[in-house]
């Protein structure tokens, strides 16, 4: 029987900012994905059903509770891990990387489902290790070989933006526990020799591009800058108020790429100028602000690095897709959470909030 204690306590506001989003987000790829001629469901159709599909998902995780999670936790690290690795062998490539298992009725982006894995896996590791003082590296070994796995394979694909949103997610809960600052020393002083050796050895061309037409787009301006140039372009021609609902010409005429996933940010820009861009970014910041909450009020130890965890993927997301777009950091490939078109960032979307609600909902009872 349902305790009747969950249903008074669910969290109305949060799932009315995620709602908010992502119907805005529909309307966004109805007027980005206009000019485009389709065989099939349009884009627009395909998201609404990924994002009620998604909400039925978020209500299922919801309504369990959150304690479960933490004995499932490495189980489901291994099984995406294992699915990385089907990736890498028969994997569906399209656009020059493999990042996708085609299931028969649809395809999965199992790095996208890592990014529920490493939430979990490290909630539950740092949830029963408690370190005096704060982490010291020692006590940084075993994550950082529970992160280290996945990360790897999701670059081989190739999949910087990815691979980076994993890191950032597992180091944001790391620490909400705590760092000594011998620790981040340490790690200050590793990062720069690896991060020469990624640069020198494992970067693809295409990626280290995208770097060097981010610290100068002019560089190829009908090559790997256009992208950004063509973006700026839209972002900056929007003005205050914008020029109107599919009245944007850089995505009418199509001269903005992959307008309906990474860069939806920029038609939406366009069209609605400052304003509507402020509005949109009060809301991830509302929902950003209230995820952190849930964390906060939370009585245990799990739910607050779940919480946590959440919050930081979320948080993570927008401020790269939101500031790739405008030219604040390389084009890496993120998209923007609940607004971009995509089913599987859409589901992992949903789950997180799932998870949250499960949170909100049961903080009473800790």
């Amino acid at each position: 029987m349902i305790d009747r204690r969950l249903v008074s306590n669910f969290d109305w506001t949060l799932l009315g900012i995620v709602m908010i989003i992502c119907l805005l987000g529909v309307l966004n790829i109805y007027s980005a994905s206009a000019p485009y001629k389709l065989v099939g469901a349009p884009y627009y159709f395909k998201q609404l059903n990924w994002m009620f599909f998604g909400l039925i998902i978020s209500l299922v995780v919801c309504s369990v509770d959150y304690h479960i999670f933490e004995d499932f936790a490495y189980w489901l690290y291994g099984g995406v891990v294992v699915l990385l690795l089907a990736v890498l062998l028969v994997g569906k490539k399209s656009l020059g990387a493999t990042r996708w298992l085609d299931l028969g009725l649809f395809t999965i982006q199992p790095s996208e489902l890592m990014k529920i894995g490493i939430i979990l896996t490290f909630a539950r590791f740092f949830n029963n290790y408690h370190a005096v003082g704060g982490l010291t590296v020692k006590d940084m070994f075993f994550p950082l070989a529970l992160l280290g796995v996945p990360a790897a394979l999701i670059m081989k694909q190739p999949d910087l933006g990815t691979a980076s949103l994993v890191v950032l997610i597992a180091f944001s809960m790391a620490f909400f526990i705590g760092f000594r600052w011998s620790t981040l020393l340490t790690f200050v002083v590793v990062t720069v020799p690896l991060a020469w050796l990624t640069w020198s050895f494992y970067m693809k061309p295409y990626q280290k591009s995208r770097v060097l037409d981010f610290i100068n787009p002019e560089r190829a301006r009908l090559g790997s800058g256009y992208h950004i140039i063509q973006s700026k372009i839209a972002v900056g021609s929007g003005g205050l108020l914008g020029k109107g609902y599919v009245k944007g010409t850089q995505a009418q005429l199509r001269f903005l790429p992959e307008q309906h996933t990474d860069f939806a940010f920029s038609v939406f820009a366009e069209e609605w100028g400052f304003v509507g861009t402020l509005v949109l970014i009060l809301l991830y910041l509302g929902l950003i602000m209230w995820g952190l909450t849930i964390a906060r009020s939370c009585n245990d130890r799990l739910g607050a690095l779940l919480a946590v965890g959440v919050t930081a993927m979320l948080f993570w997301h927008t401020v790269i897709n939101i500031g790739m777009v405008i030219g604040l950091f390389p084009v890496v490939g993120v998209p923007l959470p609940f607004f971009s078109y995509g089913g599987t960032s859409m589901i992992t979307s949903m789950v997180g909030v799932g998870i949250l609600q499960n949170i909100s909902m049961r903080k009473f009872m800790f």
